[in-house]
């Protein structure tokens, strides 16, 4: 009977720190953090901590911005910090960059008396413009396709969105030329049998909207030319007639 009576105030120890242990709900924490560039100085961190306790679920929502070296020094801070509180074992981190896209569409349409018609795109993403144009009604053969300076296409001629873009006063010639080139001089491209011709140009010369005057092209226009550039006559390459022409605006 004494071994029994002493063994059960351990059986009841046992049995209540067991108990306790058993009933008690870990909490786990899992982070997300999504990047996004602003400009080329500044990004900005959104980070997303979910506390999960059983089948509980809050969620924090922090905002960081800064360069983005102040950034990540910031969020290491905050992951160590989570790390440290709950272990490996709890907290959970997932991280992505976020691309910033942006997309204009505009529509060509015929000028000077031809059917050449079709659309352009410019898409920019980190910081390089990306532009696919398809035109159709064109003759087979060699034309040329350029920015121009006004995103004026009112005038029968297409003269009034006047000379090629060129805002760092550049001669005419090939694109990336040691001689020097227009940021408007994309250059030729092909019409097949029948009468349609794609162009696909990326540079990071160029941009959507941003305060830099020499890469800007909102407010300018594509025009498209009845011959080809000979990416040597001044000042434009002697392309002739303009055929077909789009305002660039947001």
């Amino acid at each position: 009977m004494k071994k029994i009576i002493l063994l059960l105030p351990i059986l009841l120890i046992i049995c209540t720190l067991s108990c306790e242990s058993f009933g008690k709900k870990e909490t786990h924490k899992e982070i997300s953090i999504e990047k996004k560039k602003i400009n080329d100085t500044l990004v900005k961190a959104t980070v997303t901590t979910k506390y999960k306790t059983g089948n509980e679920v809050t969620e924090e929502i922090q905002i960081i911005q800064g360069t983005p070296g102040e950034v990540n020094t910031q969020l290491e801070t905050y992951k160590m910090q989570i790390l440290q509180e709950n272990g490996e074992a709890h907290a959970i981190s997932h991280e992505k960059e976020s691309k910033e896209i942006k997309k204009l569409k505009f529509a060509l349409n015929p000028k000077s008396g031809s059917d050449a018609n079709g659309t352009v795109q410019f898409t920019e993403v980190d910081g390089k413009v990306t532009l696919v144009a398809h035109i159709n009604g064109l003759t087979p053969g060699i034309h040329a396709i350029h920015v121009h300076e006004k995103a004026d296409c009112s005038s029968d001629d297409g003269k009034s969105a006047g000379g090629h873009w060129n805002p760092t006063f550049e001669m005419h010639g090939v694109w990336g030329s040691d001689t020097g080139f227009h940021r408007g001089d994309i250059g030729n491209f092909t019409a097949d049998e029948t009468g349609h011709g794609m162009i696909t140009f990326s540079t990071d010369l160029w941009c959507l909207g941003c305060d830099d005057d020499a890469k800007n092209l909102i407010g300018k226009a594509i025009i498209v030319h009845q011959g080809e550039d000979d990416l040597s006559s001044q000042p434009s390459g002697a392309a002739g007639a303009r055929v077909s022409c789009a305002g660039i605006i947001e």
